[in-house]
């Protein structure tokens, strides 16, 4: 995937060219580990198909079938991604921004069961994660120019900031009754940007299964699912260093498995030597500076992805402090963090799991 992201995947030879004169090489450092990732890509081929969807690299990786059914497979998983990504589009027109204008307006608005499905979902994961997951602050990332393909390093307008923050509206304002949804304050806008590529790893995997793919892997910058294995040998990943290049160390995933990374290298714009990240603490309105990246791996469950990207902002955001106490009471037995210093901390379950590339952080914190 692209260096963007929070993971790398062994790619097959036909990409390695390719790949090789463009983000490997950029290290020398990732030569080594381009060798680890790639031990015995020579011996079974792979079909690997890349998009750009969801405004990052997306790859859909697929072992053990015909050429044909691979193709037929990728196709299907990637259609889905772009009408996923152009019905819940943010910014652009679509039936999500549809709806972020009639709830400005003060209107009830009939929506899609599928639209509802997802606010219904992510209303409840927002709760669980004590609102520092919010899909309904769309106003406030708009405010700080996140909404945008390009940003511009500026920073918000200070009173319409206050306005935001004097209000504070969110996701849980959101009223939906019998397909119709109404907001209690006008300031919510929906913005499903860290919510929706979990969903979309849980839709493509079960497309593939429907396929009779069951050996796969899907990368959606930064978030993967597992499916089965690559000829017997388990699908083996980085975690992204956020401030070098290359990976900080790799792990196999087991069948049905998802990872999700928050970090503060994806989105930002810098000004006056601080970096401003997408990721919001809506408590404050200011971008969440207490973390460099977040890492979590789910278990094999049925909205395994889902979880993977919604639960991963929590944790980014809530701070040292915190987030120990919040990953236990999301269920979330393994995450690594590294925090604004860049210090490395891992829970004990993790850390069993990884293998570093290089030496291990001498201040590694390893938590039960």
């Amino acid at each position: 995937m692209s260096e963007h992201g929070g993971v790398r995947s062994c790619p097959s030879l036909a990409q390695l060219g390719g790949w090789l004169g463009g983000w490997l090489l950029r290290a020398a450092a990732l030569l080594g580990l381009s060798s680890l990732l790639l031990s015995g890509c020579a011996r079974e081929s792979v079909y690997q198909q890349e998009s750009f969807v969801f405004g990052t690299r997306v790859e859909v990786i697929i072992a053990g079938v015909d050429e044909a059914v691979a193709v037929a497979a990728a196709d299907a998983v990637l259609r889905e991604f772009d009408r996923l990504h152009r019905t819940y589009h943010a910014w652009q027109p679509s039936e999500l921004s549809a709806l972020n204008a009639a709830l400005a307006a003060g209107q009830s608005v009939s929506v899609s069961p599928e639209m509802a499905g997802f606010i219904a979902d992510a209303q409840q994961r927002s709760a669980v994660g004590e609102g520092l997951f919010d899909p309904g602050i769309g106003r406030l990332i708009h405010l700080w120019g996140f909404q945008a393909d390009e940003f511009v390093a500026t920073l918000p307008d200070a009173a319409a900031l206050a306005a935001w923050r004097a209000e504070r509206p969110g996701i849980a304002e959101v009223v939906l009754k019998e397909g119709r949804v109404s907001s209690r304050s006008r300031g919510v806008a929906l913005d499903f940007g860290g919510y929706l590529k979990g969903v979309a790893l849980d839709r493509g995997a079960a497309i593939l299964r429907a396929h009779g793919v069951n050996n796969a892997l899907i990368n959606i910058g930064g978030n993967v699912m597992a499916l089965g294995d690559r000829y017997g040998r388990a699908w083996r990943v980085g975690i992204q260093h956020p401030r070098k290049p290359g990976p900080m160390a790799t792990l196999a995933l087991a069948d049905g498995e998802a990872i999700g990374t928050s970090g503060d290298y994806q989105r930002y714009f810098e000004l006056n030597g601080r970096r401003y990240c997408h990721l919001l603490d809506p408590r404050t309105g200011e971008p969440a500076s207490a973390t460099e990246a977040v890492t979590i791996v789910i278990p094999r469950v049925a909205d395994a992805g889902t979880r993977s990207d919604a639960s991963s902002k929590p944790l980014f955001v809530a701070g040292a402090a915190d987030w120990p106490r919040l990953a236990k009471k999301m269920g979330i037995d393994e995450v690594l963090r590294v925090d604004g210093a860049g210090h490395v901390q891992v829970t004990a379950a993790l850390n069993r799991r990884l293998t570093w590339v290089g030496d291990a952080p001498a201040d590694l914190e390893v938590s039960p």
